[in-house]
C-alpha cells in the first residue's frame, strides 16, 4: 500500500446525488487535500436494473457545482467485472468460497425455521461443504466466512467497534446471474486502487467486518475506516424528500450558493470555537475528521438559509450578479444578461433581504416589468390627499440630472424642507409607485437603479392611478 493518502467517493447512480452523499464526498475531499493525498471517483453501478447514465451525470454535475474535484476516475464498476471474477475464482480455488444452489424458496424456509427457534437468521451453510458436481443448476457464490473469533474495527470517528464472527453470514459475493455483489466489488476496487482510508456513512459500519474478512481472505491490506454520523430530518428520521429538498440538484435549482452548501455541510457534526461562516481555506485549516461528532446530524433548512444569506452578503456583488443572471432568465425577466454594472447595482439593493438566488430573482421582478399594486398599501398610501405632493415631487425629479442615491436623498430632503414636510410624508407613496409593494429596498437605491426615465414613468403611472380612483 502506498504511503500517500488515497481516499475515494463511490456513489451508486440509482438516482439524484443525495445531500448525505455530498457530505461524504466533501469529507473525503477535505481529508485528501489536507494530507496531500488523492481522491478517486468511482461509480458503483453493479445494480444493473436501477443504475442509469443520467444519474451518473447528476453525480458529476453536483460534484462540479460544489467544486469538489477528483484526481482519478471516474471509474465504473461495470467496466471491471473481469477483475472481480478473477478474485472470485481465486477464492473458490483456495476453498474460501463455494457454490450455493439453494433457491429463494429454500432460503425463506431456513429463515422461518431460524426465527421459530430463536436463532440468528443467517444462512445455515447447507451448501458449504458440497463437492463440485454434487448438484447442478443456477447458483450463487458464497464467501466461506470464518465462524469463530472477533473483528475489532479501529474506527477513525467511532473508536473501537467489536463484531462477533460467529454471528456473521456466508456472504453472497456473486449473484446467480453472474454479477458480483457490493461487498466483494468494493474490497477488490479499494485494494487495486490503493485506497488507504475509507470514509463513509455510519450505515456502512455493519458492512465493514464482512469486508475485512474479504480483505484478509484475498491477501489485501486492510485500509483504515471512518464512519460518519447519518444526517436526519428535524423529526430525527432519515433525511428524505418529505423533509424538503434532499438532492444536491434541488439545492442548485433553489438558488443556494456552493460556498454556503460546503459551509453548512461541513458544520453538520463538526464545530470550531464559535465560528459559523467558513471559507474552504478556513475549513482546510481547522477541520479534523477525528473531531467529528458520533451523534446524528440534524438537517435544518432554516439554518441553511441563514448560512446562505450570510454568503449572499459576503461574496462580491459582481459575483452574485453573475450567478443571478440564469435565474432572471428562467423567470423570463430578461432574454439576455443585462449590463453587468447595472445588475450589480440592483444586487446591492436586494441582497440584504435575500436568502437565495431564487428569492433574489423574485424580489427583482419589479425592476424589470410593471406589476399590479399590492391592493392594501396602494389604497392606504396612493390617495387623493397625496396627489398634489406627488405632482410636485414628479416635477422636481424631472428637473434633476444626478440620479445617484446620495444626490437624490439630499435634493429631495431639501425640496421637502422648503415645503415644510418630512420625508415620511411622501416615502411610502413613492415606494408603492416605484416597487408596487410596501416592503422594498431603500427608496433612493431603487431610484438610482431604475434611472430617471423609469422613475418618472412609474410616478406618473401612480398619479394617474390616484386620479382614476
Amino acid at each position: 500500500m502506498t504511503d500517500q493518502v488515497r481516499v475515494r467517493f463511490a456513489p451508486s447512480p440509482t438516482g439524484f446525488l443525495h445531500i448525505g452523499g455530498v457530505r461524504t464526498a466533501l469529507y473525503n475531499w477535505l481529508y485528501a487535500r489536507q494530507h496531500g493525498g488523492k481522491i478517486i471517483l468511482r461509480i458503483e453501478d453493479t445494480d444493473l436494473e436501477r443504475s442509469t447514465d443520467e444519474a451518473v451525470e447528476w453525480i458529476l454535475d453536483g460534484m462540479r457545482w460544489l467544486h469538489l474535484d477528483w484526481d482519478d476516475g471516474p471509474y465504473r464498476q461495470t467496466d471491471r467485472f473481469d477483475l472481480y471474477q478473477q478474485d472470485i475464482d481465486r477464492l473458490i480455488t483456495e476453498n474460501k468460497a463455494y457454490r450455493c444452489y439453494c433457491t429463494p424458496g429454500e432460503l425463506e424456509v431456513m429463515r422461518k425455521e431460524a426465527l421459530a427457534k430463536g436463532r440468528p437468521t443467517k444462512y445455515n451453510g447447507r451448501c458449504r461443504n458440497l463437492e463440485d458436481g454434487a448438484r447442478d443448476g443456477d447458483h450463487t457464490i458464497r464467501f466461506k466466512a470464518p465462524q469463530t473469533g472477533q473483528i475489532v474495527v479501529d474506527d477513525m470517528i467511532r473508536g473501537s467497534v467489536m463484531f462477533d464472527e460467529t454471528q456473521m453470514d456466508d456472504l453472497i459475493i456473486r449473484r446467480s446471474d453472474g454479477s458480483p455483489t457490493y461487498n466483494l466489488t468494493v474490497v477488490v476496487d479499494d485494494a487495486l486502487m490503493g485506497i488507504t482510508h475509507v470514509i463513509r456513512g455510519e450505515d456502512h459500519l455493519s458492512n465493514t467486518p464482512r469486508q475485512i474478512q474479504l480483505y484478509e481472505a484475498l491477501g489485501y491490506e486492510v485500509p483504515r475506516f471512518g464512519h460518519m454520523s447519518l444526517i436526519l430530518g428535524p423529526d430525527r428520521e432519515k433525511l428524505s424528500k418529505r423533509h424538503g429538498a434532499a438532492a444536491v440538484s434541488e439545492f442548485m435549482e433553489m438558488g443556494y450558493l456552493q460556498e454556503a452548501m460546503i459551509n453548512y455541510l461541513v458544520r453538520l457534526g463538526w464545530s470550531h470555537e464559535e465560528q459559523e461562516i467558513f471559507t474552504v481555506e478556513q475549513i482546510l485549516e481547522h477541520w479534523s475528521l477525528d473531531e467529528q461528532k458520533k451523534s446524528a446530524a440534524i438537517f435544518d433548512h432554516d439554518k441553511l438559509n441563514w448560512v446562505n444569506a450570510q454568503w449572499m452578503k459576503k461574496l462580491p456583488p459582481e459575483e452574485i450578479a453573475y450567478r443571478l443572471a440564469p435565474f432572471l432568465e428562467k423567470r423570463e425577466l430578461v432574454q439576455k444578461t443585462p449590463d453587468r454594472e447595472w445588475l450589480t447595482k440592483m444586487v446591492l439593493t436586494l441582497r440584504e433581504r435575500s436568502t437565495t438566488l431564487v428569492v433574489m430573482a423574485q424580489k427583482a421582478e419589479f425592476y424589470f416589468r410593471e406589476l399590479e399594486y399590492d391592493p392594501e398599501p396602494a389604497e392606504k398610501f396612493l390617495t387623493a390627499d397625496v396627489a398634489p405632493l406627488m405632482d410636485k415631487v414628479y416635477e422636481f425629479l424631472a428637473g434633476q440630472e444626478n440620479y445617484s442615491q446620495e444626490a437624490l436623498h439630499e435634493s429631495i430632503k431639501a425640496f421637502l424642507e422648503t415645503e415644510g414636510l418630512k420625508l415620511k410624508a411622501i416615502a411610502q407613496p413613492l415606494r408603492i409607485a416605484l416597487t408596487y409593494r410596501k416592503d422594498s429596498p431603500g427608496l433612493f437605491e431603487v431610484m438610482e437603479v431604475l434611472g430617471k426615465e423609469s422613475t418618472l414613468a412609474r410616478i406618473d403611472k401612480a398619479r394617474k392611478w390616484i386620479r382614476d380612483q
